[in-house]
């Protein structure tokens, strides 16, 4: 594997002047967006407490302009103190963060009260809730950050797709955390491919394969919605499978590189070796066969296992050479005819936040939306692939009414998917599992 994707996510670096993937408007006044004209001050609200959310918090109090964390949120206590606690210890200006007890909101609902307080919003919470706070958000003119992926199930996708065009209605900039779009080397090349540098693209592959990510135990007293909570990653109505959770990153890529999104998927999977219950009902390993309305064919794989050959890239193949996520392109000969300067680049996660801000300040407009939910639904497809062992096209994928998340949440609330008498879950079975 490329050294680059040896790097944690974190570690990733920046991009160049284009912001691929998302809308640019310029010349708007302050006063036609979400941030108050004549204030100086941006309020910033973070909903969901975890390592992301700190990281993406403490990002957004890095930039120049004058931001403040006003309130925050999560469905746990314990983990907002600790996310508070990390944010004073990991900024300079401990002066930036103005979160009073009393706007430290806890529940379900506590993201509400935290939206209301401020110009601008981080969603960070696993992404089955991102349809319903994206929503709140935007029908109450915020600027958002929300991390990737937008939705678990294809009702949550039609969702935040009205919030598309509402969100251009109202001129809120919403960056989705598809950092790639902000890394200096994927710009540079993906614009060099876009004018042509390899020719026509025919053909592409994607990867996540690594060992996994990590699990929270049960514990004694804890409610079964406790539990799959804390241990969100490993239930579809929260996480959507790895496939939808992490490897959107690498579909993303490609979806970018074509400028399209795949008309259909087949693909297998399985759960192999990851078989205890503490690893819910995802599978361990996806491949997928993407095609494109012009017969382009991406050949996806991601896996969650150890002691396997790992990689995390992408690589395109058009008629004239080929391009590798290493930053470089190459002739048919395989000699190479650009390579990124070997140089440290922006980090792109900071790279995100100062954009946003930057056009906030500004009076402009930066719209991630639409292609980071579309690039979502490429990857419930591939899921739905995989689960089902059928064909499945765009079509019939995004217009499904197989709805995972709940309509009520409570720590009482008995969620989706239950264990059985032994603790296990109930596991997709390619030819009788059910997915439109």
């Amino acid at each position: 594997m490329d050294k680059k994707f040896s790097l944690t996510r974190r570690n990733f670096v920046k991009g160049s002047a284009t912001v691929a993937g998302g809308v640019m408007v310029g010349g708007l006044s302050l006063d036609s967006s979400a941030h108050p004209a004549g204030s100086d001050t941006i309020k910033v609200a973070l909903v969901g407490c975890g390592g992301r959310g700190t990281g993406a918090a403490v990002q957004a109090l890095s930039v120049k302009q004058n931001v403040q964390l006003v309130a925050m949120a999560d469905a746990f206590k314990d983990r907002l103190d600790t996310s508070y606690s990390n944010i004073l210890e990991q900024i300079t200006d401990k002066e930036r963060v103005k979160v009073k007890d009393k706007n430290k909101f806890v529940g379900f609902d506590g993201y509400k009260a935290a939206i209301d307080m401020a110009d601008v919003v981080i969603l960070t919470t696993p992404p089955g809730f991102r349809p319903i706070h994206l929503e709140y958000a935007v029908k109450n003119d915020k600027h958002v950050f929300t991390e990737k992926p937008m939705a678990t199930d294809a009702p949550g996708i039609r969702k935040v797709l009205e919030m598309v065009e509402l969100s251009k209605q109202k001129k809120l900039n919403v960056i989705v955390g598809l950092q790639r779009h902000y890394q200096t080397y994927y710009r540079e090349m993906i614009k060099r491919i876009h004018d042509g540098e390899i020719g026509d693209i025919t053909s592409a592959q994607a990867y996540w394969n690594g060992g996994g990510v990590w699990v929270n135990p049960r514990e004694t007293g804890q409610t079964e919605m406790e539990y799959q909570m804390r241990n969100w990653y490993y239930f579809n109505w929260l996480c959507g499978d790895h496939i939808v959770e992490q490897h959107i990153h690498n579909l993303d890529v490609i979806n970018w590189v074509k400028q399209a999104y795949p008309v259909k998927a087949q693909g297998m999977g399985g759960r192999q070796v990851r078989t205890g219950k503490e690893y819910g009902e995802i599978f361990d390993h996806h491949f997928v066969e993407f095609e494109y309305a012009d017969g382009t064919i991406m050949n996806s794989q991601c896996r969650h296992i150890q002691n396997t050959w790992n990689k995390v890239a992408e690589s395109v193949a058009g008629t004239k050479g080929r391009a590798d996520s290493s930053g470089t392109l190459y002739d048919l000969k395989g000699n190479i005819i650009w390579k990124h300067r070997d140089r440290e680049d922006p980090n792109p996660y900071q790279q995100e936040h100062d954009e946003l801000f930057a056009a906030i300040e500004a009076g402009e407009v930066i719209n991630d939306l639409e292609n980071g939910t579309k690039s979502t639904m490429t990857a419930i497809m591939g899921r739905m692939a995989t689960y089902s062992g059928q064909m499945i096209t765009w079509d019939e994928a995004i217009n499904s009414d197989n709805k995972l998340v709940p309509d009520t949440f409570g720590w009482d609330v008995l969620p989706p998917v239950l264990p059985d008498e032994k603790g296990f879950y109930p596991i997709p079975m390619p030819g009788i599992t059910k997915v439109l």
